[in-house]
């Protein structure tokens, strides 16, 4: 918990002098009993019933100025809220060496079943735009909330050569960003973006973008998914630097060997590696996170994983009131008890 006002900490120095205040009142009224002609007439006269009610209502009085000192330092602290709005960018490796079966049935069909699985665990209201990336990348599904069109999507995936990690994370700004001028030709082939804005340029686009803080733009996340290591295409380290300038968080997912190994179908072979450095560097980067799955089951694990955080977002929030609306109730309470005991608020 952290404190706009820490400064004033200090009031809080003034409990202990009350509780010495109050104490010291006790010991006056108990000489003052001396005076009196019984013991009855005393207890009559301090209007007290059971020895330990008398000090209930004092000590919430007390408990209640503490919550009201300490929300005047203006308290803040790290809440985990619904997110209003959410988009949710999958680039998903559609290289040829995703048929390869160790993982079952397949690394495609199982990435496939997974991504399925996930958009069910989204609340409906969340978009799921899709990409698929190997040599090139492309859109096979704009942002939408309709899950029969995605799933659809998914079911689509043609294998092609290449892996080309970088233009996945691209594609995807692009995406999400249409109107930031974002470069795409040498990722997709095309020479003009559909989503991109008519009568602007990419350099007028690039004058009005801002950088912000990394991970600091919670409306949008990307979720990449890949087998292999980058083999054309831009650099994912470059591509990860400019959705950490959009604070977007890119959530790297690998799948396959680590190693290193040979896999040949159809004639021909070719010899695949998951680099997990970069994914690693990818997500720091961008403030998300690098989870490695290794069989199909770990796969919908991370999947069910990321579903879970990805409708939420944790946030910092001034809790004052909630100390002042503390500090109230006890009042209150103290107040109720006095004069529900003694007939009296005192």
């Amino acid at each position: 918990m952290k404190f706009i006002w820490p400064s004033m900490h200090w009031l809080l120095l003034l409990l202990p002098l009350l509780v010495w205040l109050y104490l010291w009142l006790l010991k006056k009224r108990r000489q003052g009993t001396v005076k009196l002609a019984s013991l009855g007439v005393a207890r009559a006269a301090l209007g007290k019933g059971p020895g330990w009610r008398r000090h209930v209502p004092p000590a919430l009085m007390l408990a209640a100025l503490g919550a009201l000192l300490f929300a005047l330092a203006r308290p803040t602290a790290t809440i985990v809220l619904p997110l209003a709005e959410r988009t949710i960018m999958l680039a998903m490796d559609v290289s040829g060496s995703m048929r390869a079966e160790d993982v079952k049935p397949n690394r495609l069909v199982a990435s496939q079943d997974a991504a399925k699985a996930f958009l069910n665990n989204l609340p409906r209201e969340v978009k799921v735009g899709v990409v698929s990336f190997a040599g090139t990348a492309a859109v096979v599904q704009a942002p939408t909330v309709s899950r029969d069109d995605v799933l659809a999507a998914i079911d689509r995936f043609q294998l092609q050569r290449g892996t080309a990690t970088g233009s996945g994370i691209i594609l995807s700004l692009a995406t999400l960003f249409p109107d930031h001028g974002i470069e795409i030709q040498h990722v997709t082939g095309q020479r003009n973006f559909p989503g991109k804005p008519i009568g602007s340029t990419e350099d007028e686009a690039k004058k009005k973008f801002t950088p912000v803080a990394p991970g600091s733009y919670n409306s949008a996340a990307i979720i990449m998914l890949t087998d292999g290591q980058r083999t054309t295409g831009p650099d994912p380290l470059d591509a990860a630097k400019m959705a950490a300038e959009r604070g977007v968080r890119v959530y790297t997912v690998g799948i396959g060997t680590t190693q290193g190994e040979v896999i040949g179908f159809e004639g021909w072979s070719m010899r695949v590696r998951l680099d997990e450095e970069t994914l690693k560097n990818v997500s720091v980067l961008t403030h998300g996170e690098y989870f490695y799955a290794g069989t199909a089951e770990d796969l919908k694990k991370v999947y069910e994983s990321l579903s879970s955080r990805m409708v939420v977002e944790r946030k910092e929030t001034e809790v004052t009131a909630l100390f002042a609306a503390l500090g109230a109730l006890l009042a209150l309470t103290a107040a109720g008890l006095s004069l529900w005991w003694f007939g009296r608020v005192a």
